[in-house]
């Protein structure tokens, strides 16, 4: 029996594939607890020797790349610089055939100084050229990175995406020149082979392999762990395979389980990538090895970017949660119960800058840390959530704020409500301040239809993801 959020996931994707949905082989139940099973003993091994970050979607072998803790942080900008590639892997999850301008997070920046006044502006520290094949637009792609080195120094780490098949020693000397720091190259569009990666060796100070995990290549993965150690590769990230329409016929036809979730995602895949974590940490070796999970990126870098966003737009009196939603809370009231909570708050916080009085004097708006302890007589308290996001314009839809990045290019943050408006009192606003303990922080606990509703946009999911 499948839990209501897991119901809602299966018809998502379901809709996401139409007719192709039936072709794609799900776990049954049986199978899904055997591979869960397999999955413990993994975490079991690894606990204690590896690294559980990001509420444990995040395993790595201790030692992560300055961009890939630039991406833990959430501070990291990824500008696609072209849309083209020169190589079509089967597991790709993108068309790879087209251009358009550079852009990030459905920014476009054709300018190279909107994108480093964007960097500075939101307070980047990390970014990194991506595409396609950034190679393939190597002059582009050096432009971007002198202006980004000249103006933010080494207040950045800059890294580039790459298959390897355009790089040359000469290429690399001419990236390292620019202002990069680290270059990250997918072996799996040269056949696993490490004779491009060895060309940056010496030149690039950091050298990474980032590949996604591949079932059918475990074994030759854990024997290429020693290779790529031996020749100076400093780090390997592996990331967990993703169906998408774009690869969904390269995929669906290799036998693989996939599992439901805010995308479908292989599971073997997931297995496949902490069996070689297991085998780095087992043969003792001086290679970072990072498991970077579907999860972790949709869920994490998702509430970064809602965080950097909500950071803007955000009253005083309002909290950006863990997951990077707005939360409202005001009190409403008769004037003479209000105003005796703002006599209290005036003790509390005599400045005003985390509560506000309405005009009408019959509803207070306060920060959640100075809820706590209220007499509810006579009072509601009404709780609500938004998102805020970047946009390149304004919409006109939502409350918005226009942010300027120089004299000729500003972008927009709007907020829009994503949740009901709840309405609290006696037990519902006792259950609740109880658990919050005064500080603001929601509950990790509590298993109230309310609190389950309203965890969502406080806090992100723990662990992996499930199977299913």
């Amino acid at each position: 029996m499948h839990r209501p959020a897991q119901s809602a996931l299966i018809d998502q994707n379901r809709r996401e594939y139409g007719d192709r949905y039936a072709a794609l082989s799900f776990p049954s139940d049986s199978a899904a607890s055997s591979a869960l099973a397999r999955r413990n003993d993994l975490l079991a091994d690894l606990e204690g020797r590896a690294t559980s970050s990001a509420n444990a979607s995040k395993l790595d072998s201790q030692k992560l790349s300055p961009g890939c803790r630039a991406c833990l942080e959430g501070n990291w900008s990824c500008l696609f610089i072209t849309g083209n590639c020169n190589c079509r892997c089967f597991y790709c999850p993108t068309a790879q055939d087209v251009g358009g301008d550079p852009g990030t997070n459905n920014l476009d920046f054709p300018k190279v100084d909107d994108y480093v006044d964007y960097l500075a502006r939101f307070g980047f520290s990390g970014a990194s050229i991506s595409g396609g094949e950034p190679l393939l637009v190597l002059e582009k792609s050096l432009k971007y990175l002198r202006a980004i080195r000249r103006r933010l120094g080494d207040g950045i780490h800059l890294w580039l995406y790459t298959n390897g098949t355009l790089l040359t020693a000469d290429i690399a000397k001419r990236l390292r020149d620019a202002g990069l720091d680290e270059i990250r190259v997918d072996i799996g569009a040269t056949g696993y082979a490490l004779d491009q990666v060895k060309l940056a060796v010496g030149i690039i100070p950091h050298i990474t392999v980032e590949i996604p995990a591949i079932p059918e290549e475990a074994e030759r993965m854990q024997q290429k762990l020693a290779e790529m150690a031996d020749c100076g590769v400093n780090y390997l990230n592996l990331h967990q395979l993703r169906l998408t329409n774009h690869n969904y016929l390269h995929l669906a036809g290799r036998g693989y389980t996939f599992l439901h979730g805010e995308s479908v995602t292989v599971l073997e895949s997931e297995l496949t990538a902490l069996e070689i974590l297991r085998s780095s940490l087992d043969q003792q070796l001086a290679l970072g090895v990072n498991y970077c999970s579907f999860v972790y990126k949709n869920r994490f870098q998702g509430a970064a970017g809602r965080r950097r966003a909500g950071a803007q737009i955000a009253k005083n009196h309002e909290e950006v949660t863990a997951a990077g939603y707005l939360r409202s809370l005001s009190l409403s009231g008769s004037q003479q119960d209000v105003q005796r909570q703002i006599e209290r708050l005036q003790r509390l916080d005599p400045t005003g800058r985390q509560w506000l009085n309405a005009p009408n004097g019959k509803e207070l708006q306060l920060a959640a840390a100075l809820w706590s302890g209220q007499d509810d007589t006579g009072l509601e308290l009404k709780l609500r959530y938004a998102e805020a996001r970047i946009l390149p314009a304004i919409s006109y839809r939502n409350a918005f704020i226009e942010i300027p990045l120089n004299s000729q290019r500003k972008v927009a943050v709007e907020r829009q409500a994503v949740s009901a408006e709840w309405c609290l009192g006696g037990d519902d606003w006792r259950q609740l301040e109880k658990e919050m303990s005064g500080n603001g922080n929601f509950p990790a606990s509590g298993d109230s239809p309310l609190l389950q509703e309203m965890r969502r946009f406080e806090q992100l999911p723990m662990g992996l993801q499930d199977y299913y």
